[in-house]
């Protein structure tokens, strides 16, 4: 089935060119944002992510920035000229976020936020959304039908792994509905191994096996130094391992006759 080509800001994602989303989980501080932004973009990156609001399983967890982000986020888009990308958390959120991002993130905890879906399929962004924790396909993609329903075709599905009795990773990362999606759908989609695993080790391997199974692009948390991330630094890649997961893909997409 031939795949829509949705358009995340100046890039498609969908066609022959492979996107690649990278950035830290969450927004810290300028330094922090600044020089991951200005590092992912050098080495293949043409999306921005970070988190502005994150929603966090224990409410002591760090909870993001929220607004104190934005000035931050500004700062690194006139930097990289990159397009960015966020996750909304709440409908309200949606018009302060409107002129912050390209693309609206919905997390895995809000696939069956239907009435944020709804919102979000009367705006004109693109919106990456990313399956839920234990969410079956079909439920997936009828999270997708809220937001088209309402009129926005720009949707993106992103596999991030779901709960099962594995307890080795933090999600099992499910290959075959990236195959299931690309055979039967129209829908883009883009994997997460970072969510997907949890395993820093692991985010390489699994990027690989992502893109040879279909998926039209990665997104991957990347952090000048995890070990101090305030969020998911377990599963972060440091620079270095960056610039190794972009070489080893173009490598791979070559087989596939996509580039980066």
């Amino acid at each position: 089935m031939k795949t829509n080509i949705v358009p995340f800001g100046p890039v498609n994602i969908g066609g022959s060119k492979f996107a690649v989303i990278a950035g830290p989980c969450s927004i810290e501080s300028e330094e922090q944002l600044l020089s991951t932004a200005k590092f992912v973009k050098d080495n293949g990156a043409s999306i921005l992510r970070g988190g502005v609001y994150k929603l966090r399983t224990s409410p002591k967890s760090f909870q993001g920035l929220g607004k104190s982000a934005f000035d931050l986020v500004k700062l690194a888009k006139q930097e990289t000229n990159m397009p960015f990308i966020s996750e909304v958390t709440d409908p309200r959120q949606i018009s302060d976020l409107y002129d912050l991002v390209e693309i609206f993130q919905v997390g895995s905890r809000n696939m069956h936020n239907y009435e944020l879906l709804k919102e979000l399929g009367k705006t004109d962004k693109p919106i990456l959304l990313k399956r839920g924790l234990a969410g079956l396909v079909k439920e997936w993609l009828l999270a997708a039908d809220y937001i088209t329903e309402q009129g926005n075709e720009k949707v993106v599905l992103c596999e991030r792994g779901i709960r099962t009795f594995e307890t080795t990773t933090r999600n099992t990362f499910d290959i075959n509905a990236i195959a299931h999606v690309k055979q039967f759908t129209n829908f883009p989609v883009i994997a997460d191994p970072s969510h997907g695993t949890g395993v820093k080790e692991l985010v390489a391997p699994i990027s690989m096996a992502a893109a040879a199974a279909g998926a039209d692009g990665l997104i991957l948390e990347v952090h000048p130094n995890p070990s101090t991330a305030k969020s998911d630094g377990h599963q972060a890649l440091t620079f270095d391992d960056f610039k190794k997961v972009m070489t080893d893909l173009n490598k791979l997409l070559h087989v596939f006759d996509k580039t980066i």
